[in-house]
């Protein structure tokens, strides 16, 4: 254990943690520019709802991101993630609707979302397959399994109780008028950013407290010498991708929920916001480097982007556009990051 802790600190003297500290800095300064232009073109950007609106799509990116951080900081990379999103969140719906609770349902959906994460994990270190065709490969047998199973039809119907995760918030506030209608004095914290925040203080706790965490970095930073040291790297690979899987299936739950529809079409190109969001808040596709605070910056990057092309009339395939050079600049800066 020892040797595995001397390797993690070789890591963070290797990335520097002013260096990681200056990176998460440039990505707050970022966040924040972005949401001074979008507040200076319009007003209505920093109203509470619109803030409720940005927290209710950043809480999915986000939870992606977080798994997607996790398999990045071993040097491997989970492409399937947006489809097992969709499967995971159309066996919950299938499970309601024959009559599963819902609470059961959605455990049966993460579960599933867990196993096609094992299943990455077994191919990639029992095939010895790369992670981008593992994943690839798993990405299409998720989307297809997803369709399949609904004949690319929604299911919906699925009752009041479904969408309360997705759209339920803690102390919301409503009045009743005297004209017998309800008035919203406070929206209250929406159940998705709860999660979020829970999942994410959980995964900053596992990576830095406890010893999968140590043994991710370590993976990451040098597979080799982990595995001299008696780490064994297998399993904590698998472990990588069994968790980025169980969070595709929670945050699978969270979309379906709010849209109060399983969608087997949803999730489409969720992977490229999830790797953007690690990325772009300091993990480094070498391996090795990475972490839960920088991640939720960079989905929240991407949250504020979307949102406010979105209120200036920026059509969808401008902003595909737009997310494709985020996407760019931010593994050319991870580059630059690494030579130096």
């Amino acid at each position: 254990m020892s040797v595995v802790s001397g390797e993690v600190r070789a890591v963070a003297s290797a990335s520097g943690p002013s260096g990681e500290t200056l990176h998460k800095l440039s990505a707050l300064l970022t966040l924040a520019l972005l949401i001074a232009i979008f507040a200076f073109g319009n007003a209505a950007f920093l109203s509470v709802n619109n803030g409720l609106t940005v927290l209710l799509q950043t809480s999915v990116i986000g939870v992606l991101g977080i798994g997607m951080t996790m398999v990045i900081i071993t040097g491997g990379i989970d492409l399937s993630v947006g489809s097992v999103l969709a499967l995971s969140g159309t066996v919950t719906g299938m499970l309601v609707k024959a009559g599963m609770p819902v609470p059961a349902g959605m455990a049966a959906g993460v579960a599933v979302g867990a196993l096609c994460g094992l299943a990455n994990g077994l191919v990639i270190t029992k095939m010895r397959i790369t992670p981008f065709v593992a994943t690839l490969g798993m990405m299409l047998i998720a989307r297809g399994t997803a369709l399949q199973l609904t004949g690319a039809a929604p299911i919906s119907q699925l009752g009041e109780a479904f969408g309360r995760l997705g759209n339920g918030a803690l102390f919301r506030l409503v009045e009743k008028q005297p004209n017998g209608l309800s008035k919203v004095i406070f929206p209250g914290i929406p159940y998705p950013a709860i999660v979020l925040l829970i999942v994410a203080v959980a995964a900053a706790f596992m990576l830095r407290r406890r010893a999968l965490g140590r043994h991710l970095y370590a993976t990451g930073s040098n597979e080799e010498a982990s595995r001299l040291s008696g780490v064994n790297v297998d399993r904590t690979k698998i472990a990588a991708y069994v968790l980025s899987g169980a969070l595709a299936g929670l945050a699978g739950n969270i979309l379906m929920s709010r849209l109060v529809t399983a969608q087997p079409n949803e999730g489409v190109m969720y992977e490229l916001d999830a790797i953007a969001s690690a990325v772009i808040g300091g993990a480094s596709l070498m391996g090795g480097v990475g972490t839960i605070s920088g991640t939720m910056i960079g989905a929240f990057i991407i949250g504020v982007l979307r949102n406010g092309l979105n209120m200036a009339g920026v059509s969808a395939f401008i902003q595909q556009i737009i997310i494709g050079f985020v996407v760019i600049l931010a593994v050319f800066v991870d580059q630059l990051r690494s030579r130096r």
